[in-house]
């Protein structure tokens, strides 16, 4: 059985509107998890260890202050285009559009006031929580009016997150949801201890804005291969890499299937992520510095959390020989991530 609560969780500034913005709380024997209305933000995720004992495992604020300030997307669904578009321009039937740019020279997660900014309205049901909004022509560049359904539902030791959109005039899109996760618990100095594997064969190298150069690279032989469990810390110092933020390239095929596993041995527990989606973002927290002051007034300095966003590959809508990120009037997005948590 699975609980839902909802409740007030702080109202928006004055000069946004100063909405009401809601926490939905979703409760089994296993998980307890908690987001808000505003960008459907994941603000507590509690999972148990091998002795049966809860911590919260993703970063986050205590209050909605924290939220509305600027901070790197915790726990929010980004869109309408996860990831980083090159130059925040596309070109689409001829007609080129220009986005905000918030990435250096690029558009990165929606631009200016993605959907991790605005406020969606919240439906319970019996075991989750739908959220929906109207993105509307022209919002941060976009064409066209684009109706989005984020779904959370909990069973058991499963979070399922489900994204649908529907548009009216061609558009681009690519949903995921940004948690930053630590396994040892929130506020734990590092994830170096974490052991991570990931089901790709290939990946997206990067220029030096993040942008993919257009090559799809073998993994094999090189320190992107993590088809096989690896202890984070050694394996950054093996391969001399300063962190993760590239695309895994998963296997085209719209089913779920099991694409990444991470292990934490000191605590036992492990969270899988299974997915529909062909992309998957690996990214350590290369750019937290500890100057956040997060939940229960810890600090999050570099590495010391870990994101797995299941997504398209980023700038796919500049690059023909990706997977394609258009959605079509009469056709329908709808892509699922499922995270599955459990500890021996």
């Amino acid at each position: 059985m699975t609980e839902v609560e909802r409740e007030v969780f702080g109202q928006m500034p004055q000069e946004e509107g100063g909405a009401v913005v809601e926490k939905f709380r979703l409760k089994s024997d296993s998980v307890k998890v908690e987001i808000l209305s505003l960008g459907c933000i994941i603000t507590t995720l509690e999972t148990k260890d091998r002795d049966g004992k809860f911590s919260d495992i993703v970063l986050g604020f205590d209050t909605l202050e924290g939220y509305t300030r600027k901070h790197p997307f915790f726990g929010a669904v980004v869109g309408r285009v996860a990831n980083r578009i090159a130059k925040g321009r596309f070109t689409m039937d001829g007609k080129e559009y220009q986005l905000f740019l918030n990435n250096g020279p690029n558009s990165l997660h929606g631009g200016a006031r993605g959907f991790d900014k605005v406020l969606w309205s919240p439906q319970v049901l019996p075991n989750g929580v739908c959220f929906f909004r109207l993105s509307p022509d022209g919002e941060e560049g976009y064409p066209g009016d684009l109706k989005v359904w984020v779904t959370y539902t909990l069973s058991g030791r499963e979070l399922t997150i489900n994204y649908r959109a529907q548009t009216n005039k061609m558009t681009p899109i690519s949903l995921t949801n940004h948690a930053y996760f630590n396994l040892a618990g929130q506020g734990s100095r590092d994830i170096y201890d974490h052991e991570v594997s990931i089901e790709a064969d290939s990946y997206l190298p990067v220029d030096d804005t993040k942008i993919p150069t257009g090559e799809v690279a073998a993994v094999q032989g090189t320190g992107f291969d993590l088809r096989q469990p690896v202890e984070l810390g050694k394996h950054l110092q093996k391969f001399h890499l300063d962190g993760f933020d590239h695309n895994f390239c998963l296997q085209q095929v719209h089913a779920r299937r099991l694409v990444a596993r991470v292990r934490h041995p000191p605590t036992g527990r492990t969270m899988e992520v299974h997915t529909t989606q062909p992309g998957i973002q690996f990214y350590t927290g290369n750019n937290l510095d500890g100057s956040l002051k997060g939940k229960d007034a810890a600090v999050y300095p570099k590495h010391s959390a870990f994101c797995l966003e299941t997504q398209n590959w980023p700038d796919a809508v500049n690059k023909p020989h990706f997977p394609s990120v258009l959605l079509q009037p009469g056709e329908e997005y709808n892509h699922t991530t499922w995270l599955l948590f459990s500890a021996a």
